[in-house]
């Protein structure tokens, strides 16, 4: 995380109110919900992910017993059942 002073971005009459709240502290500007992007999605991780829980239940369906899945994909069974069970 980057500390930006606050004087250098925000107009005077802005930084005037904030300090009315909190002067001196660090302040934490959460990013919009529109701006938020989920766990992976940049670096592509979540894609790989997908499909790696996609090729869980493809052999599920197919009746690889889940002591084997996790083997074969070297997760325990715990997170197996989460994958083949998701609705």
């Amino acid at each position: 995380m980057k500390y930006v002073k606050a004087e250098k971005i925000l107009p005077e009459s802005l930084l005037i109110e904030i300090q009315n709240y909190i002067q001196g502290e660090t302040l934490y500007i959460p990013k919009t919900k529109k701006s938020y992007r989920k766990w992976g999605s940049r670096s592509g991780a979540r894609v790989l992910l997908d499909e790696r829980n996609s090729c869980i239940r493809e052999d599920f369906n197919r009746g690889v017993k889940i002591d084997q899945l996790a083997d074969n994909y070297h997760l325990s069974c715990e997170t197996i059942k989460k994958i083949v069970y998701k609705k």
